[in-house]
This record gives structure tokens, sequence and C-alpha cells, in this order.
């Protein structure tokens, strides 16, 4: 199955459609210099506007990664690298399944909604890796392993995940979350629970710990509170908004959900409130956020199979009824045992190779209908000391294009610019009342912006001269350039 999530995002665009985020360039360039100064950066490399102010590389590991990957094989190196961890991740969803005690049948049923909702975010960026630890996570508490070595094991992996992606903080929200399960279980039904909540709170406080070890200690834990908390910042980023379920293609995604609160209200009748509050936490950040869409898929699908697979095999049902309903189920059973007698871990070297050799013939690239690339041209032949105004999503290709040497106005590092900064951007680009005074604070030369923007025709207005058009990007030069 993982091998066919990842042919999904190959024929869902292709390679390139990893790269359709332009963060994937500042990504890969930070990497790039990490590697090559063996230090983490302190100020900010890339850009004219904040040339030399402190900024935090938080996600380097994951950095270093796509900055060795694409040294190796260029865009290709990096395309596999991400495909690679889609497939870890759906191979992980399945095992989480199975530990949940899931039915076969309802895991590859489920698997079309969460391919379909994965795909949202099925990009070359840190979040990815992210996916991966958040399932091995809730398959640790599913799992519950109580030896001693458990909690060395969940300190450490807690501390790579906290230099790789900010999801790390469910790391101890998920532990805490379990032990609470595993404390009120015996208080509502009765017996003895699966889990001790003291083992689950031991866990939660190692990965508590291990999220410290990191270049920033509590500062980065600090940092991303604050991100994520400045609603002023939040609310003007699309990922961060609520999902659109009037879209094309948004009734899987619909489904996704149904089932995710479908699980949630059957983990009660199996007993499971652990489940059941995991759930109710994460369908409503999925309700508030698109971006918590693909990790709801990730981690409530299986438990969702779990207490479902639960209720329908102990369900009091007409015989009839019942009789089939079983034959169905032990249908499934019969699937997975089948499943237990293949091993496709031999083979995932060959697989690897040949995903290399495919992606490699496809040339991944940025998209050239959503990145200037063919208007990058033009840009190269600027003076060194030109101030190009552009948007976040063509700062970050640019990045990536002029390897950070031609520096840039504004990229997709929300929590370095700031809310003052996304704020005096769209005032400009919006053409609002002020822009005038803002922009030529800025003392910009040159614009690079699509060609539908406001601004276009305000420059234009201004006496600002086209010098390169295309379907994507237009560029302009100020009269005193």
């Amino acid at each position: 199955m993982a091998c066919v999530a990842v042919a999904y995002a190959l024929l869902a665009g292709g390679a390139s459609a990893l790269f359709r985020d332009a963060d994937a360039g500042w990504h890969i360039r930070a990497g790039e210099r990490i590697l090559a100064a063996h230090a983490l950066p302190v100020a900010d490399p890339f850009s004219f506007s904040k040339p030399g102010e402190p900024w935090m590389a938080w996600e380097w590991v994951a950095d270093i990664a796509a900055g060795a990957a694409h040294l190796s094989a260029g865009l290709s190196g990096v395309a596999l690298l991400y495909l690679i961890a889609i497939g870890a991740a759906v191979w992980m969803w399945f095992r989480l399944n199975w530990a949940a005690g899931g039915n076969f049948i309802l895991a590859g049923l489920f698997a079309v909604p969460l391919l379909s909702t994965l795909s949202l975010h099925w990009l070359a960026r840190p979040h990815v890796f992210g996916w991966l630890f958040a399932l091995v996570t809730v398959w640790f508490c599913e799992s519950m392993c109580r030896r001693l070595s458990a909690c060395t094991a969940v300190f450490l992996a807690t501390a790579l995940w906290a230099n790789i992606h900010g999801s790390f903080i469910l790391a101890p929200a998920i532990f805490v979350i379990y032990a609470v399960g595993a404390k009120i279980r015996p208080a509502i039904w009765g017996g003895e629970a699966k889990g001790s909540w003291r083992a689950y709170s031991l866990y939660a406080l190692a990965a508590a710990a291990g999220s410290l070890i990191n270049p920033h200690g509590w500062n980065l834990h600090r940092h991303i509170f604050a991100y994520l908390n400045n609603s002023d910042l939040i609310d003007h980023i699309g990922e961060f908004q609520s999902f659109n379920f009037h879209s094309n293609g948004a009734a899987e995604i619909t489904v996704a959900l149904m089932i995710c609160f479908a699980g949630g209200i059957a983990s009660l009748s199996a007993r499971r409130p652990e489940r059941f509050l995991l759930s109710l936490v994460i369908v409503a950040a999925a309700l508030r956020t698109a971006r918590m869409l693909p990790l709801a898929a990730l981690i409530l699908l299986p438990l969702a199979n779990g207490s479902i697979s639960d209720v329908l095999t102990h369900a009091q049902l007409a015989p009839r009824f019942r009789k089939g309903l079983d034959a169905i189920l032990n249908y499934g059973s019969g699937l997975r045992a089948l499943d237990q007698t293949f091993s496709g871990i031999a083979l995932a070297p060959l697989m690897a190779t040949a995903l290399f050799a495919i992606v490699r013939a496809t040339h991944p690239a940025f998209p050239s209908d959503q990145f200037p690339v063919a208007a990058s041209a033009s840009v190269a032949a600027m003076p060194a000391d030109a101030r190009l105004f552009s948007s976040d999503k063509f700062g970050g290709y640019l990045i990536y294009r002029f390897d950070g040497q031609r520096k840039v106005f504004f990229d997709g590092r929300s929590d370095f610019y700031g809310a003052e900064f996304l704020k005096s951007y769209t005032d400009m680009v919006q053409a609002r009342p002020g822009w005038q005074a803002e922009f030529a604070r800025y003392r910009f030369t040159h614009a690079l912006l699509p060609p539908d923007y406001a601004l276009v025709a305000s420059l234009e207005s201004a006496g600002w001269k086209e010098t390169y058009r295309d379907r994507t990007a237009v560029l302009l030069k100020g009269p005193q350039s």
C-alpha cells in the first residue's frame, strides 16, 4: 500500500507537485548552507528587508536532509526523499490500524479518503516527517510497551522530532490524553485499564524533556507557541484557515472527517475514552485549520477502524445480519493473516532504486505555471543591487533559483517576518491607501508579480515600465531605475 501511495503521489501531478509550495526552495538552500558552514544560521541570509536580523532555523535536521539530497541528485533527490517519507507514513498508518485492532477490509476502504486528504499537503516540506513521528507516537500508545527502556526511546525520538518539525508539541499532548483515558476508564466502566496512566504520564514527561534537546532549548517552544497564538499573523496564512468543503475534490475529505467522527463515538462503546478525547481534539483542530486535516486522517482513521471493528464484532444484531457481518469481518481477518505471511521490507531498497529512476526520468521542477521560472532569466539580468518587490511565494522560489545570492523582499518564513511586516506587504500588494509611502520606504527598483495583482496596474499608472510578461509573472522596472 505504501507503493500505491507513492504511485498516487506521482500520478497526482507528478514529482513536480511536491514543489508546488515555494517554502521547499528556502528549506533546501538553508540545508545546503548549514552543511557548508557546519553551523546553524543565527541571522537571516536571504532577504534585504530584514538583513542580519535574528532567524531561528528550527527545522534544521529536515533542512540538512533536503540540502544533502539536493547536492547529491538535485530536485530528483529531494523528491525521492519526500516520496519515501510519504510511503513510510502510509506503511506506518497500516501498522497503526493493526495495533488498534482494525479490520483489513475497513483499512482498505479507509485508505481511499486517507490518500485524498494527505494529497492536500503532499509537499517537499518538513511536516511530512512530522506525520511519521505522530503516527509512531500513537502506535506506541496503542501498543503500550511498559518497559523502562521505552522512556528512553520516547525521549530520544522526541528529541529528534523537535529538530525536524514543530509538530513535536503533539508528543507530550498525545501521551497526556492517553494517560487521562487510562485513568478515567476504570471509573466509568470498572475493571482494570489496559495501560497504566502512570506509564503514559512518564512517557509524557520523557517526551517533554526530550523536546528540550535542541539548539534553542525552551526558546523553541516559546517561539512556536507565540507563532501559533499570533492571530494577526495566522489569520493571513492560507493553510491555517478552515478548509473549503465546497471546493472540487472535497467529498472524500468530508468522508474522512465523517469516519473520524464516527470512530470517536464508537470508541466510547469500545470503552476507549482516550481515543474519544483524541478524536475530539484533532477533529476540532482540523475543522479550524486545513493544515490539521492530513493528521486527522493519519491518526484517527486507524483508531476509528479499531473502534468500529470492535463495535461491529460485539453488536447484538438480528441472526441473519449477524451471520453476514461475521462473514465479512472474518474474511478481513483472513486477509490480514495472509498479509502477515509476506514481508516487503527486503524489497524496499529495490523499490527505492526503481522509484528514483522514475523520478529522475520525470525531471521534477518547480511548476512554471505557479512560479516565475521563465521570468527568472530577466531577473538574473537585473543589477546586483536591485531591490525587487515580489510575493512570498515568488520569494521562496527566487531563493532557490539564485541560491540565496539575490536577496528577496519577502518569502514564506512568516514566523520570521511577523504580523506587522505582513500587514505592510498586504497594503502594498493590494494597493490600499498609503501603499506609495510604504513602497518608497523600501526603495524598490523592480517588481515581480502575478499579472492579475492590483499592484501591477497601480505601478504602471505611477510610471513603472514592463520589461517581461507571461501568464505567470510580470516584471516591472521603476522610473528611477
